[in-house]
């Protein structure tokens, strides 16, 4: 025994040498650590840990039934919606819809959620937890497509409050119907809404209603559309009947446009109105000048089919009359009349100058009496034509040298007669050349069109 204890007491020796070197050389060295204060070891309990033993899940998920809505039984659940309209992408006059990009947010209140807990005022999840819980099933009425977004995951948000209050968000691009009139396109204004809906429960089972009222409804400022001004946005509800199912809550986000003028001013109304003016300027060009005038008209009469062509081709084939195509087939007639103006106007100059050939050439025929001088005429002729009387007798030198005489001062008279009347004639042709009808239409055309455009921008603006 002594022998045993001399060698424990040596090893214990040995191990209190070997720990002091080690201390010694901690210290020269810098590695001990210094005691730090015990509240910077402090750390937050981790709720997500997996410990061992039975787990305590945060929500009572699997205690519960989820299928059916929270209080079934009871009175209608409520259910808050609001809505931030993030863009308005697009409006299409063709297809008669529209597609919006939202923010969907519903409130309700379940106890099947609620939760105990001293630190955390809510819980957040994300999409993974939607399909085990009861949510709204809330859709878009008259909707054509729609999606909920997934880049880089589903944009679904769910947060629960201890006492059991749920609020559920979306990310939603939807397009839907939007039964617009065009009676008055492109001078219109159009309302648009969105409707939302509950699919399965009525209004006996699911109360929907917004929840701020018309605060409710939230919008970009920065949202804009090239063909139309967004007026205003307004929430709305009501119930909806089905004959087959019964009643229930509607709720509808409203908003106004207006389209904007200016670019159909450019593409449609200053082009229909330049053809218009242009057809006017054959009422200035000769009457005679047929391929001038005919060339014009033509030309105009095809601008504005191409025109009017243009315009329907963006538009949908309403069955009634739309204020452009009453504008456009006003100018289309104009153009028209103009042709057959000119049409009336060769028409009767062709009328007048057969008139006028056959009067010239009843006042060509000899007023008086004509002689052949054939180198055969009687005593008393030559005298008549020397300028001396019948019972007055000549010689021979005499009456050749007084008819040469006499037939030259005739012929000197006559062309100067010719040429007064040419004068006259060509100076009466140029006048003439401008038909009255010509005249009449440089005034009435011009007045009527503009007067047509006082109506028309008095009862469509």
């Amino acid at each position: 025994m002594p022998y045993f204890t001399r060698l424990i007491l040596f090893l214990f020796c040995l191990m209190v040498l070997v720990e002091s070197r080690k201390l010694k050389k901690r210290r020269w060295t810098g590695q001990l650590e210094m005691p730090k204060p015990s509240h910077l070891y402090k750390k937050n309990l981790d709720v997500t840990k997996i410990r061992t033993g039975k787990p305590q899940p945060l929500l009572r998920v699997d205690d519960h039934d989820f299928t059916m809505r929270p209080a079934f039984g009871g009175p209608a659940i409520p259910v808050g919606v609001d809505v931030q309209v993030e863009s308005l992408d697009s409006i299409s006059e063709v297809d008669m819809d529209f597609t919006m990009t939202l923010y969907l947010r519903h409130y309700w209140k379940d106890e099947r959620l609620a939760f105990s807990s001293t630190s955390n005022k809510s819980m957040t999840f994300d999409g993974r937890l939607v399909k085990k819980i009861w949510v709204p099933d809330v859709f878009f009425v008259h909707s054509k497509r729609s999606f909920i977004h997934d880049t880089t995951t589903d944009n679904i948000m769910l947060r629960v409050f201890p006492d059991g209050h749920v609020l559920y968000s979306m990310r939603i691009t939807v397009t839907a119907m939007c039964n617009m009139d065009f009676s008055h396109f492109p001078l219109d204004s159009q309302t648009c809404s969105l409707e939302l809906e509950s699919y399965a429960y009525t209004d006996e089972d699911l109360m929907l209603y917004w929840k701020n009222g018309d605060e409710s409804l939230k919008t970009d400022e920065k949202i804009s559309l090239s063909q139309f001004l967004i007026q205003k946005f307004h929430t709305t509800s009501r119930l909806a009947f089905y004959s087959s199912t019964g009643w229930y809550n509607r709720l509808y986000i409203n908003f106004t446009l207006r389209r904007h003028i200016f670019f159909f001013l450019l593409q449609t109304y200053f082009p229909a109105t330049l053809m218009v003016m242009l057809s006017w300027v054959s009422f200035w060009i000769d009457r005679r000048a047929v391929p001038a005038r005919v060339s014009l008209g033509i030309t105009t009469v095809l601008t504005m089919s191409t025109i009017i062509t243009g315009v329907n081709a963006s538009m949908p084939r309403v069955s009634y009359i739309k204020a452009v195509d009453i504008y456009l087939w006003v100018s289309f007639v104009f153009v028209f009349l103009s042709v057959l103006e000119y049409a009336a106007v060769n028409y009767l100059t062709t009328v007048q100058e057969r008139k006028e050939r056959k009067l010239q050439e009843k006042c060509e025929m000899p007023q008086s009496r004509t002689m052949m001088l054939d180198g055969s005429y009687s005593e008393s002729e030559a005298n008549s034509l020397a300028g001396y009387p019948r019972n007055h007798i000549l010689t021979e030198e005499e009456r050749q040298d007084k008819i040469v005489v006499h037939l030259a001062l005739s012929s000197e008279s006559n062309s100067s007669r010719k040429k007064g009347l040419l004068k006259g004639q060509m100076g009466l042709r140029i006048f003439q050349n401008t038909h009255a009808i010509d005249k009449y239409s440089r005034l009435i055309f011009p007045a009527s069109f503009i007067f047509f455009n006082l109506i028309y921008w008095s009862v469509f603006s």
